[in-house]
């Protein structure tokens, strides 16, 4: 989805960071004179949209540097197109032309929210083993919208979130070994649920994990 960005995103690239450098002859002045030009310490950089606004850019400079931010996030990590705007918004971009950016990434594949939210929750589950609520709320925090989630979220069936949970709470009871079972219980089972799993699945799996060392829990369902 979000491999290494290849000639079919428009614009051309130049050695400039989302401050600007390279992009152009415009050249602010701020600093020229003052305090900080006398006490010689360097005036803070300023944004893409003060510099845009300043007519010190072009709006075709502006998506130039735009263009080359977003390839440097994509290039780092995968991102929803929420994600992207939030990061160019902290970053003092423009949203007409942040907006302008991602459509066009959005068109060549580039930026592509359904197989990003496929690609958390497999990821999510195979090597965090989060259940379906914890990754369902983490794709709400990334702005992934509630039809594209639970799409997504289909990938998890019921018997591998129990399979899941299993493999958790063995390892989870392993690790309590020499305390009182009612505390083992308590420590694997709130460990599962901050991982998503639902209290029924939970306890069932610290149950079963307990069972299979040999304890005793015929009694533990009141503690469920």
């Amino acid at each position: 989805m979000l491999g290494s960005p290849g000639s079919s995103v428009p614009g051309p690239e130049r050695d400039g960071d989302e401050g600007g450098r390279g992009v152009g002859k415009r050249r602010g002045r701020t600093g020229r004179s003052g305090v900080g030009a006398r006490s010689g310490e360097r005036a803070p950089r300023r944004s893409v949209t003060e510099r845009l606004e300043a007519g010190e850019v072009t709006v075709d400079e502006a998506g130039d540097l735009a263009r080359e931010t977003v390839l440097r996030i994509l290039t780092a990590t995968p991102k929803s197109r929420r994600e992207l705007e939030q990061a160019m918004a902290r970053k003092g971009y423009p949203e007409p032309v942040v907006a302008r950016v991602l459509d066009r990434f959005a068109e060549v594949g580039l930026i592509d929210d359904v197989e990003y939210a496929h690609m958390v929750v497999r990821t999510r589950h195979s090597e965090r083993g989060l259940a379906r609520r914890a990754i369902a709320a983490e794709l709400r925090r990334r702005g992934i919208d509630d039809d594209t989630a639970a799409e997504a979220l289909g990938q998890v069936a019921d018997d591998d979130e129990r399979e899941t949970a299993a493999r958790l709470a063995g390892g989870l009871v392993a690790r309590t070994r020499g305390l009182a079972r009612d505390a083992r219980v308590r420590r694997a089972a709130s460990a599962l649920a901050r991982k998503g799993y639902p209290t029924g699945v939970a306890f069932a799996a610290v149950k079963d994990a307990l069972a299979a060392e040999g304890v005793e829990t015929g009694d533990l369902s009141e503690l469920g």
